[in-house]
């Protein structure tokens, strides 16, 4: 039985400055910036496929799916390749900062605020050093609409 002072290991990263982080057993990879291949008729949060271990992977605008204005890539910009039920997802991040070893008690449960789909895919929040970090849960970072859109774009598309 797990208990609450589990270790826990977290990837964080950067998004429109704030800080966010995801359990790092849920990332398959952090990739240098590369621009996706638009694909036509998709969704505005989804910016595109890009070619990653012989799979066409989505990648998804998380400032977009954060409503969050739109940036220019830069020399930190990454791409996160996310492993999500068995599937590679990837999200445009500004950078990553670090992996770091937390106790699992030290995630605080959101406040009330956080309603619906946010509060769905948010495990909570960190304080560190540098600040407040929005810990979120990889998995359910889309609902099941929007994982039907991904495995069409990634299914059927040619890179």
């Amino acid at each position: 039985m797990a208990t609450t002072t589990e270790a826990l290991q977290i990837v964080t990263f950067a998004v429109a400055g704030d800080l966010f982080a995801t359990d790092i057993f849920s990332v398959e990879r952090v990739l240098r910036y590369q621009a996706p291949r638009p694909v036509p008729n998709t969704p505005p949060w989804l910016l595109g496929v890009i070619d990653y271990q012989d799979r066409v992977v989505p990648v998804l605008d998380i400032r977009a799916r954060f409503e969050v204005p739109p940036a220019a890539a830069t020399s930190a910009t990454r791409i996160l390749v996310f492993e999500v039920d068995e599937q590679w997802v990837a999200a445009l991040v500004d950078s990553v900062q670090e992996v770091v070893t937390i106790a699992r008690s030290d995630i605080e449960a959101p406040p009330d605020l956080f309603r619906g789909l946010t509060k769905d895919y948010l495990l909570g929040l960190l304080r560190r050093p540098k600040g407040v970090v929005i810990v979120l849960d990889a998995r359910k970072l889309f609902t099941s609409h929007e994982r039907l859109v991904l495995e069409q774009v990634s299914g059927g598309t040619n890179v």
